[in-house]
């Protein structure tokens, strides 16, 4: 049970968190890294309640990916069971990557929640993140252009989703840790986020369902109309993002977001250090 001690999010502060998770989730920055300090400068208390919020809100945002991608998923959907000869399909894709993530989310989900889920924590696997991402774009800054999602096997697929299960560490970024692997396993830099995005299909969809369907309780009262607003904004706000980062990863490498996540996993840690976040 939650405690009926802590204080339902205000509106304010469901905007707030809406816009961050919806601006954040796709691009390899890490969402959760970012709702967990932004609920800390928002004065949310740790526990329960800020920890389902920020997973359960996530449906707002991977929503945007049916929105924009719907027709793609309709074509595959009716070859799924009859799929062209040497050509994936893009649901069994989908699913061959997220099969490790969730099993190995679910097995761990509530040792996560209890030890992992705190500022430092974010400000380490920030940095970390970073690390990986520079060295991945040097080590395939060199070689022939990637492939495009459509030759991705299934394989390869698995593969990139036990990249995945990297961001179940929260400040890691899912966006991050798949569109490594994708590069790593010869994917051009648009499949390799198109992708991202598209496996976090039943990842994040499961992952919300899962958390409310064990805290249901959280939704009762004063905080069903934040949680509404909160991934009502989460979806706008991605809608307007996934576009334009394609676009600019057809052009560029990733090596902006690397640097990014450098120096506010640093900025983080200083202000863990300083005693100015929890």
């Amino acid at each position: 049970m939650i405690a009926a001690a802590e204080p339902p999010v205000s509106l304010l502060q469901a905007v707030v968190l809406g816009l961050v998770e919806g601006l954040t989730e796709f691009l390899p920055v890490s969402s959760t890294g970012h709702l967990i300090v932004a609920q800390r400068l928002l004065g949310l208390p740790e526990g329960e309640v800020a920890n389902v919020f920020a997973i359960a809100i996530q449906m707002g945002a991977i929503t945007a990916i049916l929105v924009l991608y719907w027709r793609r998923l309709v074509a595959a959907m009716g070859s799924m069971l009859r799929p062209l000869s040497g050509q994936p399909n893009l649901l069994w894709q989908i699913l061959c990557g997220a099969v490790p993530a969730a099993g190995l989310g679910l097995a761990a989900d509530d040792w996560i929640d209890n030890h992992l889920f705190s500022p430092a924590v974010v400000a380490a696997t920030m940095m970390i993140g970073g690390v990986l991402l520079l060295v991945v774009e040097r080590l395939v800054k060199r070689r022939p252009p990637g492939v495009e999602l459509a030759a991705l096997s299934y394989r390869q697929a698995f593969g990139i989703g036990l990249f995945q299960c990297l961001a179940l560490v929260p400040g890691t970024s899912r966006s991050a840790a798949t569109i490594c692997g994708a590069l790593l396993l010869g994917q051009s830099r648009a499949a390799a986020a198109e992708f991202s995005f598209l496996v976090g299909l039943p990842i994040l969809y499961g992952a919300s369902a899962f958390k409310l369907r064990k805290h249901l309780d959280v939704l009762q009262g004063d905080l069903l109309l934040p949680f509404v607003v909160a991934t009502t904004v989460a979806f706008v706000s991605a809608l307007l993002v996934v576009v334009p980062f394609v676009r600019f990863v057809r052009r560029h490498d990733f090596v902006p977001f690397a640097w990014y996540r450098l120096v506010g996993g640093a900025a983080l840690a200083w202000a863990c250090w300083r005693g100015l976040l929890a």
